[in-house]
């Protein structure tokens, strides 16, 4: 039998270690905190939205960074102080520009094939994960904005995705708890919400069932080929595996160093409120539906009946874990202004790394060395994209 180890147990390691078992091989699955989902895995905006699947390689993505470097509550944020990372990786992003158009259609198609494999796997293994089959709207406040999201729209539909556009009485037909003055929307009523925590909790759980070694709170510290396998080293402890597949998140670029290759992920810092409705009225007040506010680049998720998630903004700040009290007011205060009767005394603020290549698509498949698969970089939409490319690379593995 196959015996091959998953670095990381966030959504891509959870999910890649679940599609490698289910073929018969034998996984080992190491992380280092004591508990899968622990990092950027752990509270992020919830939304599975093939409707967000737009890459960010475009002018207008500059122009803002720009725009935005002087505000501190900015919705992207880039820290002026260069690194030789960031450096390497905005000019990586800029060359990546033409492909603007062939990387978002492509990103659609991959986000439209996880749905099947991510229900099927919750229906399978009986996981609930506040599961809410509600679509994703799309709201827009300036009639720019709303035309520009009509060409996204187009890209979208080669990629196999409808999203309609509907106008200010439409939205709130759509959602009618949302306050405020909108030009238009765009509604995509495929998509979905969850909690990314409880799913990956519950498909681990469900690879220890299937026969996944598990090896919780223990650090790689080194990978080296040897004898056509792949060493794994935990501290003075090592093994021998047919392959690995990294799925480490912003550690990634690290391991991939040590082998010799070059993985640019950056980690591009986000924030999340998880509001707590725990009266009637701030439930009644609170959307069911999830959206996604252009103007501010934040998301809302409903998880369950009492509570209320909401997340973004991107700040270029390197390995930073800070939770920054003036980038969590907006969100905030984006809570007050669009939903002003939800009570927002009782408020946990998060913030994750997400890892993001420079050109926004995910790396899946073998590396240069034999033996070395990856399964990372997937950015903000991780938990839309993950498990099509967990059954991506697990078929390779698997047919090696």
């Amino acid at each position: 039998m196959k015996r091959v180890a998953v670095l990381g147990a966030g959504i891509t390691g959870v999910t890649t270690a679940y599609a490698l078992v289910k073929r018969g091989v034998h996984v080992t699955l190491i992380e280092r905190h004591r508990y899968a989902a622990m990092e950027t895995s752990y509270a992020n905006g919830g939304q599975l939205s093939a409707s967000h699947a737009e890459v960010w390689n475009h002018k207008a993505t500059i122009l803002n960074a720009l725009k935005w470097m002087a505000r501190r509550d900015a919705p992207l944020l880039l820290h002026p102080w260069p690194s030789w990372h960031k450096l390497s990786w905005f000019a990586e992003f800029l060359a990546a520009m033409p492909a603007y158009e062939r990387n978002t259609i492509a990103t659609a198609r991959m986000a439209i094939a996880a749905r099947e494999h991510l229900f099927a796997w919750a229906q399978a293994e009986n996981i609930d994960f506040d599961h809410r089959r509600a679509g994703i709207l799309h709201v827009y406040r300036d009639k720019a904005s709303f035309e520009r999201a009509a060409g996204v729209s187009r890209l979208l539909a080669q990629g196999g995705l409808q999203r309609r556009a509907v106008t200010p009485q439409e939205m709130r037909a759509v959602e009618p708890a949302l306050q405020g003055d909108f030009y238009g929307g765009y509604y995509t009523d495929s998509d979905s919400t969850g909690d990314i925590h409880k799913f990956t909790s519950g498909l681990a759980d469900a690879c220890v069932r299937l026969g996944v070694a598990c090896r919780y709170g223990e650090e790689v510290t080194a990978l080296a080929r040897e004898h056509g396998k792949v060493r794994v080293s935990i501290g003075e402890d090592s093994s021998l595996f047919d392959a690995v597949v990294i799925c480490a998140g912003t550690a990634s670029r690290t391991m991939a160093a040590s082998l010799g290759e070059h993985v640019n992920v950056y980690p591009v810092k986000g924030y999340s409120i998880t509001v707590q409705l725990d009266d009637a009225a701030s439930r009644a007040a609170a959307p069911s539906v999830s959206l996604l506010d252009d103007a501010t680049k934040l998301v809302s998720s409903r998880l369950g009946e009492d509570r209320l998630r909401v997340a973004g903004t991107a700040e270029f700040n390197g390995v930073n874990h800070d939770i920054r009290a003036d980038r969590i007011r907006p969100l905030l205060q984006w809570v007050e202004q669009c939903f002003p009767g939800v009570n927002t005394r009782k408020v946990v603020p998060w913030a994750g790394l997400r890892p993001m290549l420079p050109d926004m698509l995910p790396k899946v498949g073998p590396g240069k060395a034999p033996g070395v698969y990856y399964n990372t970089g997937h950015g903000h939409l991780g938990w839309t994209l993950a498990a099509a490319t967990a059954e991506m690379v697990a078929t390779m593995v698997d047919g090696a």
